[in-house]
């Protein structure tokens, strides 16, 4: 696991350049897909590798790098799983180091007028808040030598506390105690709960949600995993979708331009979209299969993830994620192909309908060289041994 690695790294003074939001991953998963962490200079996950070994069914072990087998190599670390079992690869890492996080809210104007400044981060994140004005922004930089130590931590217990009062006027049964155990994503959850598909308790929620991140500006300082990784919730659904937005030394502003659009439909169709609705940066990546793929390292490219959480009870979860496909929808019949967006291996999931399902494979067709996949499959895999059925269909022959 992510975790693991990083852990053997720490004695050694090394560690990951970047990383995804969640440690948990197994490496071989968060190589394979494509994940990413933000940073407009700092590519998608799958760039970090510079050796592998992958196993094939037909071949056996074939050792792949940019001297041995390069076109093959680049084909194979974002390869889905398709193409054979990774079993080792060579990581660059480089020096651990830790990094100051910034934490504030900005309003949605703000952020348009402030984003090529925000941009210049080593690392940054919009949480864009449906219904509200408010925009939290991340930042992370690396601690320079005899800087002050950071401000004081957070009061959790005070920015919780309009959550906390929502949770307790919504759901007379919860007490006072219950509720100031909770942390922030556990009343998140708890609030959601009760009412997660009516569009006026969602927005309610929301707004408590924009009050607790004021009350939680400030800044904290840390190992870089540990600042780049955070706390996603409870079960969820997430669609993430990628995009070209010009180059690292300047956005050309599509993507905020996704992201005001996209909005102004939640509000219009008055969905009950939860915040955050999250934003990163990477720049490109050299892997073919990669939806951040680009010939110049230059580029930059946009991920926006929408969500909704998943309460225990199991009608709701079936009418949450019936409102999600419907959601996720929305976006893709309005903004995918306007923006240029294509989804992240790691959450696509193929409609029901027949014509839905078509035009989701034929875009995937356009942006990826799904016919190079399939000779290296025909190659390496003939029988299909190792490929799902989403993958197998994907790149199936029409």
């Amino acid at each position: 696991r992510v975790k693991e690695v990083v852990e053997a790294l720490r004695p050694h003074g090394l560690t990951l350049q970047n990383y995804a939001s969640i440690a948990e991953q197994q490496i071989g998963g968060f190589l394979q897909v494509g994940a990413h962490g933000t940073g407009a200079a700092v590519p998608p996950v799958d760039e970090q590798v510079i050796r592998m070994k992958l196993h094939t069914p037909a071949l056996g072990a074939l050792e792949l790098s940019l001297e041995n087998n390069p076109k093959l190599f680049k084909l194979a670390r974002v390869g889905l799983g398709a193409l054979g079992v990774v079993s080792e690869v060579t990581i660059q890492c480089v020096e651990a180091h830790k990094l100051v996080q910034h934490t504030f809210t900005d309003t949605r104007a703000g952020v348009m007028s402030r984003h090529q400044h925000n941009l210049a981060h080593k690392h940054m994140r919009y949480m864009w808040i449906p219904y509200t004005d408010t925009v939290v922004v991340v930042t992370c930089d690396p601690v320079e030598e005899g800087a002050p130590p950071p401000s004081a931590p957070v009061d959790e217990l005070r920015a919780t506390e309009p959550m906390r009062e929502l949770l307790l006027q919504k759901s007379p049964q919860t007490s006072a105690s219950e509720a100031s155990e909770m942390n922030f994503a556990q009343l998140r959850d708890a609030l959601l709960a009760l009412a997660p598909l009516d569009a006026d308790h969602v927005r309610a929620v929301n707004k408590a949600e924009a009050a607790f991140w004021k009350r939680s500006e400030g800044y904290r300082v840390d190992w870089s995993d540990k600042i780049l990784g955070f706390d996603c919730g409870g079960q969820q659904w997430v669609s993430e979708v990628v995009m070209p937005c010009g180059t690292v030394a300047e956005s050309d502003g599509r993507e905020l331009k996704y992201m005001l659009e996209l909005l102004d439909l939640i509000e219009q169709k008055q969905l009950p979209a939860p915040a955050p609705i999250e934003q990163r940066w990477t720049s490109s990546s050299s892997s073919p299969m990669s939806p951040a793929h680009s010939p110049s390292p230059d580029d930059l490219h946009s991920w926006v993830g929408i969500i909704m959480y998943l309460p225990e009870e199991e009608v709701q979860r079936e009418a949450i994620t019936k409102t999600f496909w419907e959601y996720n929808a929305m976006c893709r019949d309005n903004l995918w192909s306007k923006y240029g967006a294509h989804q992240h291996w790691a959450k696509i999931e193929l409609p029901e309908s027949e014509s839905e399902r078509a035009w989701v494979k034929r875009r995937l067709r356009e942006r990826f060289p799904i016919d190079e996949m399939r000779k290296a499959q025909a190659k390496l895999d003939p029988k299909h041994i190792l490929v799902n059925p989403l993958v197998d269909e994907i790149l199936r022959e029409e």
